[in-house]
């Protein structure tokens, strides 16, 4: 790998590196994108308090996620497709993560299976459930993420109705990708990627196909998907799921202070504040500017993570001292995956600590636990 300094090297290099439509898959909002560009942007109107004369010579950024001890408050966030950013991409986030002392969170809509991660890792990861329709498979998805000893759930609300995303439908988004001409002129300027998915027999949705009912190839997968996320979807079955599940409990997608309440009363362990990377609601405020809110909403009752919008260790400090307890990274370790597979995971990882654990000392801050909202700046 070249040198990099920052996440935004690795995004670059991504982006020469992965197929258009995969990398624009992870890159991109839902419509006009305002959301998805408001939850990076607003990280930046929050300043620091330079703080000097501190003794930071002992610092450390460890913590605690769900009882867990974590290398730092931060988490790898489920993210779809993520297989297709590099061959066999779950396997080499979940190895980098587990390396690093970091959770790894499994999609629903990965291309790894749950059972192809458990295999080439050592240490238990989490996984994410969408619910759909067919109830039976939704068991099935918690009963396979128990048998491989998932140590949390983690439960994603606000996908009940998916928006649009104007350049999925432009590039033709589908996994493999279609042999159409503009997708074939575009793999061949992606060698890298081409070279390692020719070595990969995981080239589609790996929890779905074979396991839901009727879905027993990619030609049956696109009407499955598109008819199974449930509108219906409400607290009831959250209720529902935590009995089948029996373990800890995250909800992803919390944006309101009243649903917070709501959540912190359903016996969940976690919530986190994400509006789906903008990929949903478009218009709606950015992860940074809702967390205080939530936070002051429901206090300690239920630990509250953010996502979303967090390129940097910077951006992870200024989260903890708005009220978030941990936060979770989705695109910083895409564009890893896809620019050095592992590796580049790894680096992003190292990153973010590096730059968490120096703009700490510049803080006047030696741990974790000393971080809050003292740390930003009046007004």
């Amino acid at each position: 790998m070249a040198v990099i300094t920052c996440v935004e090297d690795l995004r670059r290099m991504a982006a020469r590196r992965v197929p258009r439509m995969f990398y624009e898959y992870a890159d991109t909002g839902s419509w006009s994108e305002s959301t998805y560009r408001a939850n990076e942007a607003d990280f930046r109107d929050f300043k620091f308090r330079q703080r000097v004369a501190i003794d930071v010579a002992k610092r450390s950024v460890a913590s605690k996620m769900v009882g867990i001890d974590v290398a730092m408050p931060v988490g790898i966030a489920p993210t779809g497709l993520t297989g297709m950013q590099h061959a066999d991409g779950e396997i080499l986030a979940a190895r980098a993560a587990e390396k690093f002392g970091v959770p790894f969170t499994l999609s629903t809509m990965s291309i790894c299976s749950i059972e192809d991660v458990a295999a080439n890792t050592t240490k238990p990861f989490w996984f994410q459930l969408y619910v759909m329709r067919d109830r039976e498979f939704v068991e099935r998805l918690i009963e396979r993420a128990k048998a491989a000893k998932c140590s949390a759930l983690m439960l994603t609300l606000d996908l009940q109705i998916l928006a649009q995303r104007h350049k999925d439908i432009i590039n033709g988004l589908s996994a493999p990708p279609k042999p159409t001409p503009r997708n074939i002129l575009n793999l061949f300027t992606k060698p890298y990627w081409c070279w390692h998915m020719l070595g990969t027999r995981r080239r589609t949705f790996g929890n779905i196909v074979g396991h839901a009912k009727g879905v027993a190839d990619l030609s049956s997968l696109a009407a499955w998907t598109a008819e199974q996320f449930d509108p219906t979807l409400c607290w009831q079955d959250i209720e529902w799921i935590k009995r089948k599940w029996g373990g800890k409990l995250i909800l992803k997608g919390i944006m309101d202070a009243e649903d917070a309440r709501i959540a912190a009363n359903s016996g969940a362990d976690a919530l986190i504040v994400s509006n789906h990377g903008g990929r949903q609601l478009d218009g709606a405020p950015s992860s940074i500017r809702a967390l205080p809110a939530i936070a002051d909403a429901v206090g300690s009752r239920i630990e509250v993570w953010m996502d979303g919008g967090i390129r940097s260790g910077q951006d992870v400090l200024k989260a903890i001292a708005l009220g978030a307890k941990a936060t979770l990274i989705g695109r910083p370790f895409l564009y890893g995956l896809g620019a050095g597979g592992e590796a580049g995971v790894t680096k992003c990882l190292e990153l973010i600590r590096n730059e968490l654990d120096v703009s700490m000392a510049l803080c006047g801050v030696n741990s974790i636990r000393q971080i809050d909202r003292r740390v930003i700046a009046e007004g």
